[in-house]
Parts: C-alpha cells; structure tokens; sequence
C-alpha cells in the first residue's frame, strides 16, 4: 500500500522543487486546434537519409532513446553545434498514462532549452497551476508560488505522445542531427571506454555508430543500463488509466489527488477536452480486464470515492472499456562510472510517478549536462571528457 505521508511527501517535494527551480532561474520575463506527426522520419546530415558508412568521426554524441529525455538532449547538443546520432526503437507517436504533467520548474527548464513551444496550444497542452488535495469530500488546493513570474509560467499538462513529437520534429529539423528508427542492442567497448553502439535499424540490418560520448536515455526499461549501473528497480504499486471526456475539474487547472482507499486516485487536464484518471493499486499484478474484474473493481471500489463533479464521466469511461495500466518503478541512481558513456533519464533514476517530478529532474539533468560540456570543444579528448563525465556522475547521482 502507498502511504499517504508518502504522497503527501511527494507532492510537498514537488511544489518545493518549483520554488528551487524558480529561484535559481530567476530571470524570465473556445477549443484549440492542433497537429502532430504521429510518426517523425528518419533524417541525415541535412540530406534527409541516414548513411551508414559515415566515418566514425563524424559524429559527436549517440544518443539511445528519443524519449522525453532523448529528444530534449538531442536538440540542445544539437543547437549547441555537437553532431548527434540518435536511435529510436520506435518513431511513431508513444501512448502513454504517465509522463504527463510537467511541473513549472521543468516548464522552466524547457524555456532554457528552447523547447516550451513544445508545450504550448500547439498540442493543446493545460496550464496547471497547483494541486487539489481530497480526502473523506473534503478537499484544499495548494498552488505553485508563480506570482513572480510571467503569466505563462506553471506547470503544463498535456498527451504524453504530443510532446514527445513535437520535440521529435525539432530534432529532425536540425541539420546536425541525425534521428534514426533501430534497436540498440549493445554498448561497444574498447579497453574499458564506450566507444559507441551496435544497433539494428528499421530494415533489421545490424549497424555500429562511434562518438566520443554514448548517452543512454532508454527509459523505464532499459536494455543497457546494467551495463553503467548497479541499478535496484523496485515496483510499489501500479497505475490503471482511464480518460475522462467533457468534464469539468472541481478545480481548474489543478491536478487532483483524492486520497482514497485503499490507495490514491489522480486527476489531471491533458486536452481541453481531456482528463486524465490514475488510481493506484497496491503491489505488482492488478485485476483482469479481460474478465471484467477490472471494470467491477473501478465501479465498486473507486467510484464511490470519485468527486461528484466527476463521477458520471468516469463511469462512462468505464463503460467505455480503454482501460490501460503499468507498474510504477522507484530506483536511486547507482551508476558504475564508464568513460565514454552516461546513463540519463529514467533508464538512471526513477521516483514514484505520484511525485510527478521525473521529467523535471531529466530535463534539469539536460541543462547541466550542456553546461560541462560547453567548454569542451573536442571530445575526443579522452581525459578531459571523463573529467567532466565524473563531475555529472557527482551532480546527478
């Protein structure tokens, strides 16, 4: 079972971690229509097709994942004038329950990247100004401590895909940036240094890609990160998704935590139109969809609990039968220092998605990772470059 001084914990961790943020970036100045690719192609050196005989040279960073993490490095080394390779398992629109709800220091960290276009109308993201919390019907809000700042500063919610698009397309915009569909399946090791990947690409032909540094930003389930990490992955709870159509929040763009029982039930804005529905459930195997116990758990244990405002919506979600779910995964960093590569993202730390700082704690990562690298015009060389791989190891762990 999640205790509730755990989620109080983890809400209280994420409404100070937006002050944090903001202090230490303490300068800033009807329905929407949008459209995304659902899938990004492939692209070269500024000639639209990817060549595998390239010179190992010709490539600063390889980056594994296009994720949320992969695609936000790969823009900014990008724009920093670094050539990145990045491999992708999959370029199509993800469809995802989680990874939704950016808090307003990540909002921040993505203005500092360039990418808040990313989050904006554009995919028909909310602006999320705070928490509700509810407990036995009664409920509070806590907001974020935006008053210093602009109007278009807070958290942004939106549909996980979207954004992950939108940063996919800048990425395939940028002429030193290659962004290629394939499956890494091992680091290669050269005298104890990384020195690039052996992947498979969309055809199934296994290719090798070198650069000095290999970042791996393969997420949740990383294929590679025993190979930089000592990693203990620990699984508390799962989260079942439902989506909620036309309806109103109690509170407008708040996300909302009813502390329920057995566990907690999250509400939050993802469209205009949206609204996302999480209950957490205790320990690693849920109910059957298939057989309809999920549906009769939903109706019997939940929705009694669902604020009234909501409680016909979600019923109708219900009905609906898009019930989807996934484990939810807490890890520490533990990295095995490896010259020549790092691990970022969630395939090296992962919290509790309840305390929704994940891409927060990823995009922040990003710009520090930028900033020691800024100085290192060649990254070919070696000692200079592990220098600076130990110093994020220490920034990061």
């Amino acid at each position: 079972m999640v205790s509730y001084e755990y989620v109080l914990g983890g809400m209280l961790v994420s409404l100070l971690g937006s002050v944090f943020f903001m202090i230490i970036r303490s300068t800033l100045g009807g329905k929407k229509q949008f459209k995304v690719s659902s899938e990004v192609k492939s692209n070269g050196f500024g000639n639209g097709e990817f060549q595998p005989e390239m010179e190992e040279k010709s490539t600063d960073v390889v980056i594994v994942g296009a994720g949320v993490a992969g695609a936000a490095l790969a823009y900014t080394l990008a724009t920093e004038g670094r050539r990145v390779h990045v491999i992708e398992r999959d370029l199509s629109e993800p469809d995802r329950i989680v990874g939704e709800l950016l808090q307003p220091g990540g909002y921040l960290k993505l203005i500092e990247l360039g990418l808040e276009d990313c989050a904006n109308e554009s995919i028909d993201a909310q602006k999320v100004f705070g928490y509700a919390l509810d407990k036995d019907g009664k409920d509070t809000t806590l907001s974020y401590p935006l008053k210093k700042y602009s109007s278009d500063v807070a958290g942004r919610s939106f549909h996980n895909g979207r954004f992950i698009q939108r940063m996919r397309e800048k990425v395939a915009s940028l002429s030193n940036a290659k962004l290629e569909q394939g499956s890494v399946t091992t680091l290669i090791e050269e005298k104890g240094i990384v020195k690039g990947v052996i992947y498979k690409n969309k055809a199934g032909e296994e290719l090798r890609t070198y650069a000095p540094l290999t970042v791996v930003c393969d997420g949740c389930f990383s294929n590679l990160r025993k190979s930089l990490s000592a990693p203990k992955v620990e699984s508390p709870s799962c989260f079942v998704g439902l989506i909620l159509e036309n309806c109103d929040l109690p509170h407008a763009n708040h996300g909302h935590v009813i502390l329920g029982h057995p566990s907690p039930i999250l509400f939050y804005p993802i469209s205009s139109t949206e609204v996302r529905c999480l209950v957490d459930i205790p320990g690693t195997k849920v109910p059957s969809v298939a057989s309809g116990e999920m549906a009769n758990y939903l109706k019997t244990v939940v929705a009694p609990q669902v604020p009234p405002q909501l409680y016909n919506a979600f019923m109708a979600a219900v009905e609906k039968g898009n019930i989807r779910s996934m484990q939810n995964k807490s890890m520490a960093a533990n990295p095995l220092p490896s010259p020549g590569a790092i691990l970022l993202g969630d395939s090296f730390n992962m919290r509790h998605p309840l305390t929704g700082g994940g891409m927060t704690v990823a995009l922040s990562d990003i710009v520090l990772l930028r900033d020691l690298l800024r100085p290192l015009h060649d990254l070919d060389d070696a000692p200079a470059l592990c220098n600076y791989l130990a110093r994020i190891i220490l920034y990061t762990a």
